[in-house]
């Protein structure tokens, strides 16, 4: 098949869950097919010798960049361009990566080229696409973005805040709404995001939805030979992330204090890219470990003898669970830390939503050997036995393959 990939960027450094997600996808399509992948690109990724612009060659036969720079988060340009979109029916999240330089690019392809299968990876290149598209069209959703923004509204503790983000709940409400109208497929990473979806906009589907459910590397995400650190606790993420941010600032609110008043040595590592002000602030504030970007998680995820999960905000699958499963780490999660993965509360994970019994749970796993190895144990076999990426792209590719031929038909 020839596939024409849309990007709001590249994939390198796979610095995130959705990048990680296309990454391992699209490394087994390449293998088979000609894939043209159309994206945005910081002006340094423009540059000929660049790793990050080498490296996408391993999983597309052509890449396409348009030059955009993205405005750092919490900075005044970035509240000055927010500002800029007060009045933008589309939510700022979207409308922000409108651009006719993308757009025309897009049309050349499509109006010189065959493709037999357009994606759109995520919801912002959307905005640039031509009404109408000659060939078979598929959205690859990595979450419900409108239950994203109602529980950041939810969650917000200033009504300032509240109600500008329930203004952008309701404009990816439409938003999205419209966006699935357009599309011959539908790709959901979870059952739970397809039957939301079904439930937000039950007469904007044109077919049902196709579950494409998480993968992860299991020969490289593995069980490290060393003994866990006594009473470590580990948290990985783009910690730019809001629900990342949101997760980690709750914890060590809400729960870390509960965890050293029985346990008073406990410590905590928060791994990930760009940490917020409010993330860095934490380090200070609690005492614990804030690294920023990291080459290889691998060596922090060993280190822990608890891996924590407590989001409150969020959708579609948590890649960093099924990473730490997978290194054979017993997990304490919210319920929306781990919504949509096949976990079992009491068998492969813990699952706790109220503070103290999170704090319980992280706990006992610390105190209780047994308990906490055979949790170790059982969520590295379950996802040896179920989720490796190579079973999870084929039935992607499955299901292009048959929007295609649905569309060749019709």
């Amino acid at each position: 098949m020839k596939i024409l990939w849309l990007n709001a960027g590249l994939l390198l450094p796979l610095d995130k869950g959705g990048k990680l997600r296309t990454w391992h996808v699209l490394r087994h399509l390449a293998e088979r097919h000609d894939i043209t992948y159309l994206s945005f690109g910081e002006p340094s990724d423009m540059r000929v010798a660049d790793p990050n612009r080498d490296g996408m060659r391993q999983v597309c036969s052509r890449l396409e960049t348009i030059a955009r720079t993205d405005t750092a988060k919490g900075t005044w340009r970035f509240h000055a361009d927010v500002a800029k979109y007060l009045l933008e029916p589309a939510p700022y999240a979207v409308a922000k990566y409108r651009s006719s330089a993308y757009r025309a690019r897009l049309e050349q392809l499509l109006g010189t080229e065959r493709f037999d299968a357009l994606v759109c990876d995520f919801l912002p290149p959307i905005v640039n696409l031509p009404d109408a598209l000659p060939c078979p069209s598929v959205l690859f959703t990595h979450n419900v973005e409108a239950e994203i923004w109602r529980r950041h509204a939810e969650h917000a503790s200033k009504p300032v805040s509240r109600r500008l983000l329930a203004q952008q709940w309701r404009r990816m409400l439409r938003f999205e709404r419209n966006a699935l109208a357009r599309f011959d497929l539908v790709l959901a990473v979870s059952n739970t995001d397809r039957e939301t979806f079904e439930r937000l906009y039950p007469r904007a589907l044109r077919a049902p939805i196709h579950v494409v459910q998480t993968g992860v590397d299991t020969s490289f995400f593995k069980p490290d030979a060393g003994a866990p650190e006594r009473a470590h606790v580990v948290f990985t993420g783009s910690m730019d992330w809001l629900p990342n941010e949101d997760g980690m600032v709750y914890f060590c609110r809400e729960i870390l204090p509960r965890i050293r008043e029985a346990e008073p040595d406990a410590t905590l590592s928060i791994i990930g890219r760009s940490p917020t002000r409010a993330v860095r602030r934490l380090a200070e504030e609690h005492n614990v470990e804030v690294t920023g970007r990291v080459d290889d998680v691998r060596p922090h995820v060993a280190r822990g003898e608890v891996y924590v999960v407590p989001l409150r905000i969020g959708g579609g699958t948590r890649l960093k669970i099924f990473e730490a499963m997978a290194m054979g780490k017993a997990v304490v999660s919210t319920t929306v830390g781990a919504e949509g993965l096949p976990v079992t509360s009491g068998r492969d994970v813990m699952i706790a939503d109220d503070p103290a019994r999170f704090a319980e749970g992280v706990v006992h796993l610390m105190r209780d050997a047994p308990a906490r190895q055979a949790i170790e144990a059982a969520a590295r076999r379950l996802v040896v036995e179920r989720y490796d990426w190579s079973a999870i792209a084929m039935d992607f590719e499955d299901a292009l393959r048959r929007a295609a031929a649905k569309r060749a038909a019709a």
